[in-house]
C-alpha cells in the first residue's frame, strides 16, 4: 500500500511538471510583472528629474515655472568659463577690493579671498562651487568679460551666461547676475537648470570640483609668498549618499531652499532639480526621494 501510493504521487507530481511546462512553452503561465515605481511627492514648488544617459524625463513637477535660482546660478557662470577658447587653469586673477566690497554691500557668501592675492582660475571654481564665494564668481565674471571697468566687464560675462541659456535650450531662463544675488530678473527652472546641469557634467573639470567635498587653496600674496587658505567645504552634505556626484546647493530669502544635483549608482546616472524647497531638511528629503525613484526607474 506504501510503494502503491508513493508511485501515485510521483506520478501526480511528473503530471503537473508537465502541464506547467507546457504552459511555459505556450506563454499561458508568464511571471506576474513587476510593480512600477511610485513617483514621489516632493514639497519643493517645482522639481524636474532627468535621465542622464539619454536626457528622457523621468519625474516633473511644474516644471517650466520661472523661479529665483539662488546661487545655483553659479552652474551656469562656471558652464561659460570652462567654455573659454584656449581656457588655462593656471592663469591668476589678482583679487580686487571691488570683490570684497560686494560681499560687504550684499551680505554675500564668501570664499574669504583676500584682496592682493593672486588666484588661479582652478581656484576661483573652486572657491565659488564648494563655499558658494560670491567674491570668487565676481573674480571669474571680471576675469571673462570684456570691458574697461569692473561693472562693464561683469554685465559682459551675465550677456555671455545668457547667450549660453539660449544655446542650451533654457527657454525658460535670464540671468541678470553671475552668482545668483538677482537683480530682478534672474531666473529658471527645473526643467532648464537640469539641461544646463546635464551639459556641465559633461566637462570633466566640472565634474571634479562639484564633487569635491574640501579644497585647499595656496595663494601667492602682494609680497610673493604662499599663502594656504582655510579649506573650503562644500554646502552639498549629499556628496556621496547613493552616488551623489554634485551639483550646487543655493538658498535665499524669496528663492528658499535649492538644489541641482547628479548621482550615478551601477552604471545609472539621474540629473535633477528642485527649486523652493521651504527648509534645507525638506531639500534633502525631496532630493533623496527623486534619486532613489529615478534609480528604480532606469534599472
Amino acid at each position: 500500500m506504501i510503494t502503491a501510493t508513493k508511485g501515485i504521487r510521483v506520478r501526480r507530481a511528473a503530471a503537473v511538471a508537465v502541464t506547467a511546462g507546457a504552459m511555459l512553452a505556450t506563454g499561458a503561465l508568464t511571471a506576474a510583472p513587476a510593480q512600477a515605481a511610485t513617483a514621489p511627492t516632493i514639497t519643493a514648488k517645482g522639481g524636474f528629474l532627468m535621465n542622464g544617459a539619454n536626457g528622457a524625463t523621468l519625474f516633473s513637477k511644474s516644471p517650466d515655472t520661472k523661479r529665483l535660482t539662488a546661487s545655483t546660478t553659479k552652474i551656469m557662470t562656471a558652464k561659460v568659463v570652462l567654455s573659454q577658447a584656449n581656457l588655462n587653469l593656471n592663469t591668476k586673477v589678482t583679487i580686487k577690493k571691488a570683490y570684497s566690497d560686494y560681499i560687504v554691500a550684499n551680505g554675500a557668501s564668501s570664499a574669504r579671498l583676500i584682496v592682493g592675492d593672486k588666484v588661479t582660475v582652478r581656484q576661483l571654481l573652486f572657491g565659488m562651487m564648494l563655499p558658494s564665494g560670491c567674491d570668487a564668481a565676481m573674480a571669474l565674471a571680471d576675469k571673462f568679460g570684456s570691458g574697461s571697468t569692473v561693472s562693464a566687464r561683469t554685465k559682459n560675462f551675465i550677456g555671455k551666461m545668457n547667450s549660453m541659456a539660449r544655446s542650451l535650450g533654457m527657454a525658460n531662463t535670464h540671468f541678470d547676475s553671475f552668482d545668483g544675488i538677482s537683480r530682478g530678473s534672474n531666473y529658471s527652472t527645473p526643467k532648464d537648470l537640469t539641461k544646463l546641469a546635464r551639459s556641465a557634467m559633461k566637462t570633466s573639470m566640472f565634474r571634479g570640483v562639484v564633487k569635491s567635498k574640501s579644497y585647499t587653496a595656496k595663494t601667492i600674496t602682494k609680497t610673493g609668498s604662499t599663502r594656504t587658505m582655510a579649506a573650503w567645504k562644500n554646502t552639498n552634505t549629499l556628496l556621496g549618499w547613493n552616488g551623489t556626484l554634485g551639483i550646487k546647493t543655493g538658498s535665499g530669502t524669496e528663492a528658499k531652499y535649492c538644489l541641482v544635483f547628479s548621482a550615478t549608482k551601477n552604471g545609472e546616472t539621474v540629473v535633477g532639480a528642485v527649486l523652493t524647497a521651504s527648509s534645507a531638511a525638506n531639500r534633502t528629503t525631496d532630493v533623496k526621494k527623486l534619486i532613489n525613484y529615478g534609480y528604480a526607474r532606469i534599472s
